[in-house]
């Protein structure tokens, strides 16, 4: 009988609960959105596990939103205006002032952006119906539309969904998200031009 005591009391030293301690809270991520609505966390680590039935460790991760505004921001703000490529393809307006003739030509550009969201008008015109959820559009930027910075107004930024607007149908606009860009080049016949 006096062993079995023994056993017993030696069991319940082994058994003491022992509850659980995290370490303090690493930093906060990096929003990750660059630009509008995203969201950061932070984490930490358990520094003695629960054992024996001790108290459970409480959250190691916290989440909350954040909004981007890097420098970059304000170029996702343009909203990117285009025309079919038929339209404006070595159109020379003879209408313009001689200082304006001599504006220097710039090599164009090419964009390769993803279609995120279209609206139904662009179904009412050839050209736009192709401006379609995940299909992949070429849009080209030659001189007559660049600013002054050698770039068209709502290019797009990498990984960022920015907004377009077709010119020539009205209330045809959505947004896309820029994939590539080329330097020195034409889209195939079929895409788009910046205005």
């Amino acid at each position: 009988m006096l062993n079995c005591a023994q056993k017993q009391g030696h069991t319940s030293q082994q058994q003491t609960a022992i509850d659980c301690v995290v370490g303090s809270w690493g930093p906060w991520s990096s929003c990750t959105s660059l630009c509008g609505v995203g969201s950061t966390e932070r984490s930490r680590q358990v520094s003695v596990p629960p054992r024996n039935g001790g108290t459970p460790c409480p959250d190691l991760k916290q989440r909350r939103g954040c909004f981007g505004n890097e420098a970059v921001c304000n170029s996702a703000k343009e909203v990117a205006k285009v025309l079919p490529d038929s339209f404006k393809r070595n159109f020379k307006d003879p209408w313009r002032r001689p200082h304006m003739l001599m504006k220097e030509e710039k090599a164009s550009y090419c964009v390769y952006l993803r279609v995120k969201q279209a609206s139904a008008a662009c179904k009412l015109k050839l050209w736009s119906a192709q401006l379609v959820r995940d299909r992949l559009v070429c849009a080209e930027c030659q001189s007559d539309a660049m600013t002054k910075s050698d770039r068209c107004g709502g290019d797009g930024i990498e990984s960022i969904r920015t907004f377009w607007a077709a010119a020539s149908a009205p209330g045809c606009h959505g947004s896309w998200v820029r994939e590539q860009s080329s330097e020195r080049c034409r889209c195939p016949p079929y895409s788009v031009l910046f205005v």
